[in-house]
């Protein structure tokens, strides 16, 4: 926890414990399903939980906002956020069952309220968002096609709904087939670790 706590150094007893508990949980079940790089385990905070969190940095959401974590994985983002978010609902989703399995059970042991997962892809979701959150799912204009039809119209925040996306390398040219306002910030500017540098968040405003 040294490292969440160095930039999230206010969080409750209960925030503490339920974050702390994610590499331990992520560890057994990625000797089962392999939903995080093997490789990548000994770093699980800072490759994947921290980077989670960096959307805390960058929106704080308000009480009663919806969120859409698309092509969620084994629960990245959208669960270090339901942590940090308590007063914010989360939905999980992913095309494959067996990762979603992974997310439910630790959603359920660390006893979130405020953040459910489904095996759905999607074009099956009917349901509208204040914003649909992504983590490394596909190139930014095919994104944007799922992405559009999911954002609510009725805003919650003081920023515009809309997509917000965790990205690294040059995407000068994946913005450029993306019309109209969007948004690249450096995540080395939140978090000083060389692994954060060429990381960003893309923001992409809807209304």
């Amino acid at each position: 926890m040294e490292l969440i706590n160095k930039y999230f150094p206010k969080l409750s007893a209960l925030q503490q414990k339920q974050l702390a508990s994610l590499p331990e949980l992520y560890r057994e079940w990625n000797e089962r399903i392999n939903v995080i790089s093997r490789k990548d385990m000994d770093n699980i905070v800072l490759h994947h939980i921290l980077h989670s969190l960096s959307i805390a940095k960058f929106i704080r959401f308000r009480k009663g906002t919806n969120c859409l974590d698309l092509g969620t994985g084994g629960g990245l983002p959208g669960i270090p956020l339901a942590i940090m978010f308590p007063q914010t609902e989360f939905t999980l989703v992913d095309g494959t069952s067996k990762k979603i399995a992974v997310a439910s059970s630790i959603i359920d042991a660390i006893g979130l309220q405020n953040c459910q997962a489904f095996p759905k892809r999607a074009e099956e979701m009917k349901a509208r968002y204040d914003f649909v959150l992504a983590r490394a799912v596909t190139r930014l204009d095919k994104l944007m096609t799922f992405v559009r039809p999911l954002i609510s119209s009725e805003m919650k925040n003081a920023m515009p709904n809309g997509l917000i996306t965790l990205k690294g390398g040059d995407l000068e040219e994946e913005l450029k087939e993306v019309k109209g306002a969007k948004e690249q910030v450096a995540i080395y500017d939140y978090f000083q670790e060389e692994f954060y540098k060429n990381k960003y968040i893309v923001y992409v405003p809807m209304y």
